[in-house]
């Protein structure tokens, strides 16, 4: 059987919502795709079916909660089975000044109890598996005793599965965007977590970007996850079923891709989507290759505009086309 968590796509606001997990599945079959973080206010008193409803090609998915009361996580564990969701992640890890405020997100970091509480009500109301993303420490609260001593109270809940962004979070003097970047990385506690923990699975996020890179890594940890690199890049993911998961499967080009994509936006248009949610996706299918700035210069210049089609998709990629078609097709 595939272990999807070997290579997942990190969970991203703004991104990962199921138009781009559409394209994702267009590269890769096997990989774990995530929701955006959903809060579980949103979706106990708001339209689940609009975010948890799944096109039939995005299993294998985990969905991303934002929450810190017991009560509500279940609830929403047991919306997510309804749905059919691989998983269920508790957001230990966004630290941005919503989410402090909402009290989830890093700042759980400081409250590992509620957090192994959420977990114990999430596996007794559903039978998905509930897993934990987190940083590797909050401000001065840092250090690798501390996270061992998280990792230690969310294991004797049940969490067996940890996907740890090898940074620390600064929940202030820090945009969350610096907070992707500005904290150095310690791969060395994840290291370490797995040599204390072996019954545990880790799954290594943070700056990853070559393939060469996360082989290494999966020689020692369970698995690796990748956000901006996969986004910003999406073909990134077009060899990833054969270097990760040894599936011999060919992959499409970039414009294979594109094509198949563009059946998809056109009967998401025919529903009433705008054409800008999901061409956002795309801006960087063709980055490395000559013409891609001018690509996504005239898909900025033009995704926008009132009643805005496919057709701008089909202008757009001449700038490609013109410039480089073997390498396109390679």
């Amino acid at each position: 059987m595939i272990d999807s968590h070997k290579f997942s796509v990190a969970p991203m606001l703004h991104c990962t919502d199921s138009h781009f997990r559409y394209l994702a599945r267009l590269m890769s079959k096997n990989c774990l795709l995530y929701t955006e973080m959903i809060t579980t206010g949103a979706l106990i008193y708001g339209d689940h079916d609009r975010w948890l409803k799944l096109h039939k090609e995005e299993n294998p998915i985990a969905l991303q909660l934002g929450g810190s009361n017991p009560i509500e996580m279940a609830k929403c564990a047991t919306f997510a089975e309804k749905y059919k969701f691989d998983e269920v992640n508790i957001n230990v890890g966004c630290p941005s000044d919503r989410v402090q405020a909402g009290k989830f997100g890093a700042c759980l970091m400081l409250e590992p109890k509620i957090v192994a509480n959420c977990i114990k009500a999430m596996k007794e109301a559903s039978n998905v598996e509930v897993t934990v993303k987190t940083r590797i420490g909050v401000d001065n609260k840092d250090g690798y005793d501390f996270l061992r001593q998280f990792v230690e109270e969310i294991a004797s809940a049940g969490c067996n599965r940890v996907i740890v962004h090898a940074r620390k979070a600064y929940l202030s003097g820090l945009s969350p965007r610096q907070n992707r970047n500005v904290p150095p990385l310690h791969y060395e506690y994840v290291y370490r977590l797995k040599q204390d923990y072996p019954e545990l699975s880790f799954i290594l996020n943070g700056g990853l970007k070559s393939k060469s890179e996360i082989l290494t890594h999966l020689q020692e940890l369970d698995g690796v996850m990748v956000g901006r690199e996969v986004y910003d890049n999406p073909y990134f993911l077009s060899d990833v079923d054969g270097i990760i998961y040894e599936d011999d499967t060919p992959s499409f080009s970039r414009l294979d891709i594109l094509n198949e994509y563009l059946f998809y936006m056109q009967t998401e248009l025919d529903k009433g989507v705008p054409l800008k949610i999901m061409a956002q996706h795309v801006f960087g299918l063709f980055n490395g290759l000559p013409g891609a700035r001018a690509w996504r210069r005239y898909l900025s210049e033009n995704i926008y505009t009132k009643d805005a089609g496919v057709e701008v998709i089909n202008e757009a990629v001449k700038s490609i086309t013109e410039f480089e078609q073997v390498a396109i097709a390679s």
